[in-house]
């Protein structure tokens, strides 16, 4: 007997330095154990048995002394534990990824990115070919979701980065103004209104087509409207800003969009830009980060060449 406690047998090495018993495959498993929600679905993520993610998951739980996850259902919540370990685990197989990379001479890690469909499909592919021609061995992930899906993927740790439209909050992010964004109301060259001067009267009592709730154009578009207009008649709630175009240039529908996704329109003279009394619709684009996870190198870079678009915009 040595006289040491359990634990302390269990976490000191030889000349009382601390071994560790906490391993990378452990928090690879529970990371996507918290983003799938079983234990199955993360054995895939993994490429690990479920016996194998199970055990890997029950071995952590055991050597932190607590447990991670409360279940309901069907499936794995991340308890209090849980939550507090996710960023650190998070930070540390990003780390650990990075090392993995510098020593092998083999790609960077994946830059994974999320952003609402109006800059995602209209600003920021410009600004991925820039990065990958400066940085060719970066490769990029890019996910499109409207801006309430691509906060939840940051909040979940899914990716590294986020860019979203409006003044949007959340408890465990960090929101930096990016670029700013114009609102333009659009009709068919054919519309009635075409040409003219519409008044709130006239666009009360127009059909709409415009973006579902969820997206960071509709809720602009809420707030401005509804605003100076009042209730309008949304015929048409559509999933993508290119099917809001086609309907508006088809028929009778006004559409509510950023000017940056109508600019080809405008300029082949397809779609016109509606001329209204009601003041002008500015809203910010922002960057989206975790407040408690370490960024990488690369997620850093990433950042500074986006902040780079800005200062040359403004100059511009």
């Amino acid at each position: 007997m040595t006289g040491k406690s359990d634990k302390a047998d269990r976490l000191d090495g030889p000349g009382g330095g601390t071994r560790l018993r906490v391993n990378l495959r452990q928090l690879e498993v529970f990371a996507a154990t918290a983003r799938a929600g079983s234990t199955r679905a993360a054995a895939d993520h993994v490429a690990r048995s479920q016996s194998a993610a199970s055990a890997a998951l029950t071995e952590l739980e055991r050597t932190l002394g607590a447990p991670l996850f409360d279940r309901v259902g069907r499936r794995l919540m991340l308890n209090e534990n849980g939550r507090v370990l996710m960023p650190l685990a998070a930070s540390l197989l990003d780390q650990a990824a990075e090392l993995e990379h510098m020593f092998t001479g083999a790609h960077e890690a994946p830059l994974r990115v999320a952003a609402s469909l109006t800059i995602g499909e209209y600003l920021l592919p410009d600004v991925l070919a820039r990065w990958q021609a400066a940085h060719p061995a970066s490769p990029v992930q890019l996910m499109i979701a409207n801006t309430r899906d691509v906060i939840a993927a940051v909040a979940a740790f899914d990716v590294d980065v986020g860019f979203i439209e409006g003044p949007q909050t959340h408890p465990n992010l960090r929101i930096h103004p990016w670029l700013t964004d114009e609102l333009v109301v659009i009709a068919a060259p054919t519309h009635p209104l075409a040409g003219r001067h519409a008044g709130a009267r006239h666009l009360r009592e127009a059909v709409w087509a415009l973006r579902e709730t969820g997206s960071g154009t509709r809720e602009a578009a809420d707030r401005w409207l509804l605003e100076q207009v009042g209730p309008l008649q949304v015929a048409f709630e559509l999933g993508s800003a290119e099917a809001i175009k086609r309907v508006v240039a088809a028929g009778e529908a006004l559409g509510c969009l950023s000017r940056e996704a109508v600019a080809r329109e405008l300029t082949q003279g397809t779609l016109v830009e509606l001329a209204t009394r009601l003041p002008r619709a500015t809203r910010r684009l922002a960057i989206v980060l975790h407040r408690d996870k370490r960024l990488g190198r690369g997620t850093e870079a990433f950042v500074r060449h986006c902040e780079q678009v800005t200062v040359a915009r403004r100059a511009g």
